[in-house]
């Protein structure tokens, strides 16, 4: 539908008529207020030109034009159909490790060797894609943490933005305290009712300004729930000089922190060892029950004015083309360019 902006303006439509009307008619010849407008309309009262036709043409010209003008300071715009945005969902913050110790290689993909963040990079795009309704926010940790993506309905960007980061470009050891933190800082305004923070990580705290358990206290105080997950495998052959050993690639990972950051908000700790037990994890968060939020919608606008306005430009150029004046300039132009050739193939021998 089409509405105006300031409708009001259109009051100004009769205005050249009542000053038509108003003005005595002594005074019409020689206004002590010079103004184009007001002599073009006596021109074309006395019918100037080539006759009453282009007369009434250029009449019908101003007249276009004004009612043009008047249009655009009306400001009309075009309201497209209302948009309802999504209805229910979570504030819902994935927390992903990206230290150095998520190069390692000891994970099962499509049948071949990955590393932990190769897996996590397509599990986690998979659970983003499913996450229709929730606003998401990326935080990606390693020395430092730092928001990669605040909450937003776009999932495809975060899943890119997730997708696209490399290995350790936050430093190679791991802050889990900082990560809460920071969460806790972009959650707190959110509704209680829909505070979630994921946080995946496969090692221990090492590193930065926030102990971990102090910041899931205060994260508990925030009704912020965190369901945190410890992700590597258990056992990892790895080829000697004379024979292969068997190692143990997660024997860093803090399982007992993990677990009381996830009793303390109310959230649960689970191990994944392997790509498909990841999968789970992500598919049985899914089950999170959403929460009703209030009712948004958006209606794209779309503003129309510089239609009129550009009708009205054009219906300016038209009219200055029939004008008497600029007819009359430019015969005689041609004319002496003409007179011109003529007296130059004249002189020539």
């Amino acid at each position: 539908m089409i509405e105006f902006l300031w409708p009001l303006a259109a009051l100004a439509l009769p205005l050249p008529l009542l000053v038509y009307w108003l003005v005595p008619k002594a005074n019409r010849q020689e206004p002590a207020l010079q103004v184009p407008f007001f002599g073009q309309a006596s021109s074309f009262s006395q019918g100037v030109g080539s006759g009453q036709r282009r007369s009434f043409i250029r009449r019908l010209l101003m007249i276009l034009m004004w009612s043009a003008l008047v249009l655009a300071a009306t400001r009309p715009q075009w309201i497209d159909e209302p948009i309802s945005l999504p209805t229910s969902g979570r504030d819902l913050l994935l927390a992903v490790d990206i230290s150095g110790s998520m190069g390692a290689e000891d994970m099962k993909q499509n049948g071949a060797t990955a590393t932990r963040l190769a897996v996590v990079k397509d599990v986690v795009g998979d659970f983003v894609e499913r996450r229709k309704g929730d606003r998401l926010g990326l935080i990606l940790f390693g020395t430092r943490a730092y928001l990669q993506t605040p909450l937003t309905f776009d999932r495809n960007t975060v899943r890119t933005l997730l997708t696209e980061t490399p290995l350790g470009i936050a430093g190679g050891k791991t802050a889990i305290g900082d990560a809460i933190g920071l969460s806790v800082k972009r959650l707190q305004e959110r509704p209680a009712e829909s505070r979630v923070l994921v946080l995946l990580t496969d090692g221990v705290n090492n590193v930065g300004e926030v102990d971990p358990v102090q910041a899931a206290k205060l994260a508990a105080q925030e009704g912020i729930r965190i369901y945190t997950i410890g992700f590597g495998a258990d056992e990892m052959v790895v080829p000697g000089f004379l024979f292969q050993r068997t190692v143990n690639p997660s024997a860093e990972l803090d399982v007992e922190t993990l677990t009381q950051i996830a009793q303390l908000t109310g959230g649960i700790f689970q191990r994944a060892r392997s790509s498909e037990e990841l999968k789970s994890i992500y598919e049985a968060l899914d089950e999170l029950e959403p929460i009703e939020q209030d009712l948004e919608t958006y209606r794209p606008v779309r503003s129309l004015y510089w239609y009129p306005l550009a009708f009205s430009l054009v219906l300016t150029l038209l009219f200055g083309l029939l004008h008497p004046t600029l007819t009359t300039w430019a015969t005689n132009l041609w004319a002496s360019i003409g007179l011109r050739k003529k007296q130059n193939e004249a002189a020539a021998p």
